[in-house]
């Protein structure tokens, strides 16, 4: 629900307006919104409680925004933490902005790094092994709208509001039996494909022979006649009903099906970078908070790094030393001491500049020796 202010009476409203629309020009309507409120929110609060305050040079950090930031604080019922740190953010924003467009460098000084406070660490939150399965069979016995779409949810990693704007034609083929698909665009505002499988494909057609059942279908895969909002609020009761019937106690909710397809990726080998396109991030920080390693997960990677160590390189045979040969196998061989010697080397280095330039180097040395492994084997 939009949060609505009203409009200010101090004269410095319409500069508030401006520089909350410069700084959201490229930013949805959500966000240029909220930017509006935040000023108003901040102006009316001047009205109140400083009506002598009638200019920018009058601003002061104390008492002006600390009376402000206590106003929060202590506002009923209580602001999340986020919230509070996005009105001071933007306010924040749009001062600096006034700063420099009006020429009042003070406006820059008075909030400061520490007034916003900082998130809080946000933990992975996969299902269960016991849970994913129950679920999953329940979803797959129902068979109806909802519980395809949250088996899409399950398997693709997308968030709600991106399965709620999907179109019937989300599938592309990217190769011979291959499939992905696009994802519009979303929260970032940016657009992904997503690969995957045949059960994925037949969820999809599942979803497109029930819209076609329904008489209210618009241009979505899922058709929503009274509204986006509802329809997510729709999936999400779905979902605490299905969990409930198969026994389950804990709340679920959609978004831990993101959780647990990133957890499930992860395991499946697949690397970082590649699963922040999947999950559709831009940042390796929100990545990681997706993603649970367990200590299963811990003890297998350490039983593989036993079997097949990658950062250890064995110690080369003398007689590759003392007679290397004018072919590929001797030049296997050489390369192979190399790395052996630059690698002892590298590790009695503190760390700096010089033991960066070796680590490049060995990089190098890596794919040389791999090239030549692949001409020895052709």
């Amino acid at each position: 629900m939009r949060q609505r202010f009203p409009p200010p009476r101090n004269p410095m409203a319409a500069l508030f307006r401006r520089a909350a629309e410069s700084l959201t020009t490229s930013l949805t309507t959500d966000s240029a919104h909220y930017y509006q409120c935040t000023g108003r929110h901040f102006l009316n609060y001047l009205d109140a409680q400083h009506p002598r305050v009638r200019s920018l040079e009058q601003l002061r950090r104390d008492p002006h925004i600390l009376d402000w930031l206590t106003r929060l604080r202590s506002h009923q019922p209580p602001l999340a933490k986020q919230t509070y740190a996005h009105y001071v953010i933007r306010l924040r924003r749009i001062l600096e902005e006034l700063a420099w467009t009006k020429g009042v460098p003070l406006l820059t000084r008075l909030i400061r790094s520490d007034d916003i406070p900082s998130p809080d660490r946000c933990l992975p939150r996969p299902l269960t092994a016991e849970q994913d399965q129950l679920i999953q069979q329940e979803l797959l016995r129902r068979d109806d709208r909802n519980s395809n779409a949250l088996l899409l949810l399950r398997h693709t990693g997308m968030r709600i509001g991106e399965c709620l704007d999907l179109p019937p034609d989300c599938l592309r083929r990217i190769g011979q039996d291959q499939w992905a698909i696009h994802v519009p665009l979303g929260k970032l505002r940016t657009e992904r494909l997503v690969p995957v499988d045949s059960f994925v494909c037949r969820i999809v057609d599942r979803l497109r022979s029930l819209r076609c059942q329904d008489r209210d279908a618009d241009t979505f895969l899922l058709s929503r006649p009274h509204g986006r909002m509802t329809l997510g609020s729709q999936l999400r009761i779905a979902l605490h009903q299905i969990a409930a019937a198969v026994g389950i106690k804990t709340r679920i909710v959609p978004h831990q099906f993101r959780h647990s397809f990133g957890t499930e990726m992860l395991r499946a080998g697949v690397s970082l970078p590649v699963l922040m396109k999947l999950l559709g991030h831009k940042s390796p920080n929100m990545t990681m908070r997706y993603l649970e390693v367990s200590l299963l997960d811990v003890q297998h990677e350490f039983e593989l790094a036993r079997q097949q160590p990658r950062h250890l390189l064995p110690t080369p045979s003398t007689s590759s030393v003392t007679s290397p040969t004018p072919d590929l196998s001797g030049l296997l061989g050489s390369l192979h001491i190399a790395q052996h010697v630059l690698e002892m080397y590298r590790r009695n280095l503190p760390a700096g500049v010089a033991r960066r330039l070796l680590d490049r180097l060995a990089n190098r040395l890596t794919k040389i020796a791999s090239e030549a492994r692949k001409l020895h084997q052709s």
